[in-house]
């Protein structure tokens, strides 16, 4: 008899441990659980914007993830500086602002082809000849896989003249690195090594 108690006394010992051991796993669970639950809820929060319009109503608008909007951003940079740079009307201030405005996108890999193009005369020819130069960007091909990003844009320049317009194949290639964004520099990046490929006349329409 005595033997049979100590035998229920050790069992229930062992189902007290077991239980003992069940619980705490189920607490540290839970703990977990509720630790994750928090960390997920605060970081949904953090994606929301709260906007007062006008000081009177709250509305509610929901950020995107920044690195999807990357490709986008880089695009619209690449873009921007080829309308900038390339797009010359005959007003020398009007010239110098747009080349200025497109050098704080770009290394002075572009510089140097502003320079020669500076002394060979060809921005003095669009003054003198009354001559419009337009870009229209059909494609800007990136890589984003390897940093820094490669670019290839698929442009195209037409040269306006009182008697002609001469429509150009333009194609470029650059690299892109992340950079601080600023006034002249909304979507941080900054173009490197930047080479005209293809600059040739591809008709031209007698006006």
């Amino acid at each position: 008899m005595e033997f049979k108690s100590l035998k229920n006394i050790e069992t229930s010992f062992r189902q007290i441990r077991l239980f003992g051991i069940v619980f705490l796993v189920a607490c540290t669970a839970v703990t977990g659980y509720s630790v994750w639950s928090s960390y997920s809820f605060a970081e949904a929060q953090r994606q929301k914007i709260y906007v007062l319009d006008g000081g009177k109503s709250l509305m509610l608008a929901l950020s995107q993830d920044l690195s999807q909007n990357r490709p986008v951003e880089a695009r619209e940079h690449v873009r921007r500086f080829h309308e900038l740079f390339f797009t010359l009307s005959p007003d020398k201030s009007a010239i110098e602002s747009n080349i200025t405005r497109a050098l704080f996108l770009v290394d002075k890999s572009a510089f140097k082809y502003y320079k020669d193009m500076a002394e060979k005369g060809y921005y003095n020819r669009i003054i003198s000849g009354n001559i419009n130069q337009t870009v229209a960007v059909d494609s800007v091909a990136l890589d984003l896989n390897v940093y820094p990003y490669m670019a290839v844009t698929y442009a195209r320049q037409m040269i306006i003249r009182a008697s002609n317009i001469t429509e150009r194949s333009l194609i470029t290639r650059c690299n892109l690195i992340n950079s601080v964004r600023s006034d002249n520099n909304p979507q941080g990046f900054t173009m490197e090594k930047f080479e005209i490929i293809e600059n040739r006349d591809v008709r031209v329409l007698e006006r």
